[in-house]
């Protein structure tokens, strides 16, 4: 399977730490939060490894390319597990596209730009800003077990009370089972059909794609993935998965810094 990374945001709630470093490099300690992401697909077995990137994001591709020079000089030095480390960061035999999201216009947008190297095949997403720890197997591989049991679409969700709720994508729930009968993105507190919150990992069928084309802009003038989901829902194609592990929003500064202190052992 494949698993496309939506990176093209400008990271502004980092400004001006994001001016010129993409968000997905900020570190959780001495790893970047786009390594985790990447880390998670391959875990699942993902082993062609697509980037959605936009301007000065170059780094992004930098980080995952090959850095010879580096390398040669860690081994000169004798630090020969630090030059090990930097040589695999993607292992071998796993593929990185990079592709461009030439404007801002929504995450659903993003998965579109992807179509061309994604191709007629279901896919997995992953959003850098939520890690997830403490869990095995990762998130993403329950996702992937998931769609091979039925084949529908399947998304990743948890519970969330109060106001917050209107932070999310919210599952329409059906009345048994894990099936979902609609996705509403970002819901008036007061009108959330649930409070199963949808999280940054999908495995999406590749129908997602015609949806998308069609569909209109949705909320702030941006193609929102949600309303293709929701669309896919009400033709019974998709199924929720219940977080397992911990949660971190690291698209925010409390989040952010609460990752960190869980990652490094102090939170």
């Amino acid at each position: 399977m494949k698993a496309v990374f939506p990176v093209a945001g400008f990271g502004t709630r980092f400004l001006p730490a994001t001016k010129a470093m993409p968000k997905e490099l900020l570190p959780i300690v001495d790893k970047p939060l786009i390594q985790y992401a990447a880390e998670e697909a391959i875990a699942a077995g993902c082993d062609t490894l697509i980037f959605v990137t936009g301007r000065n994001k170059r780094a992004i591709e930098d980080h995952f390319d090959s850095n010879y020079e580096l390398e040669n000089i860690l081994r000169a030095k004798g630090q020969c597990s630090q030059a090990n480390m930097v040589r695999n960061i993607i292992p071998e035999g796993i593929n990185c596209l990079f592709v461009r999201q030439a404007e801002q216009l929504g995450l659903g947008d993003a998965i579109l730009c992807a179509k061309p190297a994604v191709g007629d095949e279901p896919f997995a997403v992953l959003l850098a800003d939520d890690l997830v720890v403490d869990h095995s197997p990762v998130t993403t591989a329950e996702l992937v077990a998931a769609f091979n049991k039925t084949g529908k679409s399947q998304i990743s969700v948890m519970e969330v009370d109060g106001p917050e709720i209107s932070k999310y994508g919210v599952v329409v729930p059906k009345a048994q089972g894990l099936g979902v009968a609609g996705l509403i993105e970002k819901p008036d507190p007061n009108a959330a059909p649930s409070n199963l919150a949808s999280i940054g990992r999908y495995v999406l069928t590749p129908d997602i794609f015609d949806i998308l084309r069609h569909l209109p802009s949705g909320a702030a003038g941006e193609l929102q993935l949600a309303d293709a989901i929701n669309v896919q829902a009400k033709q019974d194609g998709v199924e929720a998965v219940p977080l397992r592990g911990t949660r971190f929003d690291c698209g925010s500064v409390k989040g952010y810094l609460d990752a960190i202190m869980r990652v490094s052992g102090r939170g």
